[in-house]
């Protein structure tokens, strides 16, 4: 499970994973001590407990974590400590694509952030469903599905309530964009085609678990799993 938190990845594993210790600058355990200004690069914890995701969870929403590129916890009840991460928040459903023709990917542009084409799903839609709809709604284009990719997780705060938005992604084929315009009633600016070239030259201006996605979906690419 990939969780992000002011933009911060928190990767839940379990224990029986394996783990390349050469990943993480600082490697800890749930019962050492350590406070914020030690979490710096890629950091493990392991053992990790209910009351450690509770402590972290608040540090990573009112602390500025600069430093900090990405937190894994490593648990021998993952599914625990998944339930008791999310008792926290208001569940929301959400779903989305990575629409790719010719070589190229769909990349928008919204608020001043690049990002895939995704929003929420409506009461009882199925998810594939909603993740056509999304996507056609807001680039003005058709597409098919063609595979699942990783879900994401992210949190945020509306009307004083904990969201945890789950976004359900998947690769999308083009099969016509001959009418393809921004819709701007969801204050997207700009729809354009990328090679995964320029794409990886924008990334640094996307949401950190947009680049997850294409990473994870350029990474197949590179080994032959698409």
């Amino acid at each position: 499970m990939n969780v992000f938190i002011n933009d911060i990845p928190l990767i839940l594993k379990k224990a029986s994973d394996r783990v390349y210790k050469h990943e993480y600058d600082l490697i800890l355990k749930a019962t050492d001590h350590f406070t914020s200004k030690d979490l710096v690069g890629d950091v493990l914890i392991k053992e990790a407990d209910p009351l450690l995701i509770d402590r972290l969870v608040r540090l990573m929403e009112v602390k500025k974590l600069k430093k900090l590129n990405s937190l894994t916890l490593v648990a021998e009840k993952k599914k625990r400590l998944i339930d008791h991460l999310k008792d926290q928040f208001k569940i929301v459903r959400a779903a989305g694509g990575l629409v790719i023709k010719d070589g190229k990917i769909l990349m928008i542009y919204r608020l001043g952030v690049w990002d895939l084409p995704k929003g929420k799903l409506e009461k009882k839609e199925k998810v594939r469903e909603g993740a056509v709809r999304e996507v056609e709604e807001e680039c003005n284009i058709k597409v098919e599905v063609l595979e699942k990719l990783p879900k994401t997780w992210h949190s945020y705060a509306f009307k004083g309530k904990k969201i945890l938005k789950k976004t359900s992604w998947f690769l999308m084929e083009c099969t016509d964009d001959s009418l393809i315009k921004p819709q701007a009633e969801e204050f997207i600016e700009e729809v354009r085609w990328m090679t995964p070239e320029e794409v990886l030259d924008v990334l640094p201006k996307a949401y950190t678990s947009i680049a997850f996605v294409i990473r994870h979906y350029l990474q197949s690419l590179k080994t032959g799993k698409v």
